[in-house]
């Protein structure tokens, strides 16, 4: 049954081009009943696809909105009803406001001002607003953040970062062929729709994914790995994990989870934006091989140069030629880390896969600088 759910994930890759880590990430919160947030440059397109959420499932009901220093507490919870006002009760019209929401998209969460944010933490948490003191259950199944900066410390915002299980960061798109397409694509392309009932069905089965002993103790592994490096993201956030692994595999047609699935925990055990690439590094270190580590490890130091050398490329700036050659000399080394390895071990495929676009992406930097 997960292939309704895969066909969406398909069509959705054809329509926002380099967004594959977001797609899967959305469809991810959705099966695991979880917070996702968005982080990253204004144009990279995650407003539309945030609000894919409420049209993908019928008969839903999503509540969108842009928060500013200035927002006030009606925009999203409603206004106070007058007629109980002047009897003294401190009263909201919810009717088709965030309380009433199945998924919810709010752009520039972190502008959430004080008389906001009690409220929205509760509902994000629990699943309930505080009617005039009167708990409401809400349906709020999945909410999605964005945000074009991190909180700052001493803003008091960490709760609410907290909230988000999943945390991505989305760039501009990377590859220059994909970025070609999507100026020249003009097609208006359809997504398929599930209910809100075959939603629930998808959930209930994510939920008997299995998980074994063996990826159990892989986890505590990570856990005591990043604990010795000062890195604490708290029992409850490990516990919440598990349904992020459940909804890997489910959406990836499995019934149990495996140690690929536990790279997802990247955009999860991170609790500052500093911890991120030890994070990232500690987990692939545990959870896989020696070689799939190293191909992790490469493939993202490789990536991070690549968008680098782009944006010194656009900027222009004087010292512009200067930069793209040190990062030029940067990928050539870890290149010949890759050519290195995949001599010692040649009957791993993926080594050599990783080793051939690597130099495809080589060549076209080089060619970038003597035309610069």
């Amino acid at each position: 049954m997960c292939q309704q759910l895969q066909t969406i994930r398909q069509q959705l890759n054809e329509r926002f081009y380099d967004r594959e880590e977001e797609i899967e990430a959305l469809l991810i919160a959705l099966l695991s009943r979880q917070h996702l947030l968005f982080i990253g440059p204004a144009g990279t397109g995650k407003s539309v696809l945030s609000s894919m959420l409420g049209s993908i499932v019928e008969g839903s009901h999503c509540f969108q909105h842009l928060l500013t220093p200035f927002s006030t507490p009606e925009e999203l919870f409603g206004v106070l009803s007058l007629k109980d006002l002047e009897q003294g009760i401190y009263k909201r019209n919810v009717t088709n406001m965030l309380p009433e929401a199945h998924f919810a998209f709010i752009d520039e969460i972190f502008k959430a001002n004080s008389a906001i944010l009690n409220s929205l933490l509760t509902l994000i948490n629990e699943r309930i607003y505080y009617n005039n003191g009167v708990p409401i259950a809400s349906p709020l199944l999945t909410m999605v953040g964005s945000s074009n900066e991190y909180i700052e410390e001493g803003e008091g915002l960490e709760a609410l970062f907290d909230r988000f299980l999943l945390r991505y960061e989305v760039n501009y798109i990377r590859e220059e062929e994909a970025f070609i397409a999507m100026l020249k694509d003009e097609r208006k392309k359809e997504i398929s729709k599930i209910t809100l009932d075959e939603l629930t069905e998808h959930q209930q089965r994510t939920d008997k994914v299995a998980i074994s002993d063996t990826i159990f103790k892989v986890i505590a592994k990570i856990r005591q790995a990043l604990h010795d490096e000062g890195i604490r993201p708290s029992d409850r956030r490990f516990k919440q994990s598990l349904s992020i692994l459940k909804a890997k595999a489910y959406l990836d047609g499995r019934t149990e989870v495996i140690r690929e699935d536990l790279s997802i925990l990247t955009n999860i055990l991170w609790e500052t934006i500093e911890q991120k690439p030890l994070t990232e590094q500690i987990i692939n270190e545990v959870a896989f091989d020696t070689v799939e580590a190293f191909i992790h490890r490469t493939s993202n130091e490789f990536e991070m140069i690549i968008l680098t050398a782009r944006n010194a490329m656009l900027q222009k700036s004087p010292l512009a030629k200067s930069e793209l050659s040190q990062l030029l000399l940067q990928g050539k080394t870890l290149f010949v880390e890759v050519q290195n390895m995949s001599r010692q071990i040649p009957s791993r495929p993926e080594l050599h896969s990783l080793k051939t676009e690597m130099h495809k992406q080589l060549l076209r930097i080089t060619s970038d600088v003597i035309g610069f």
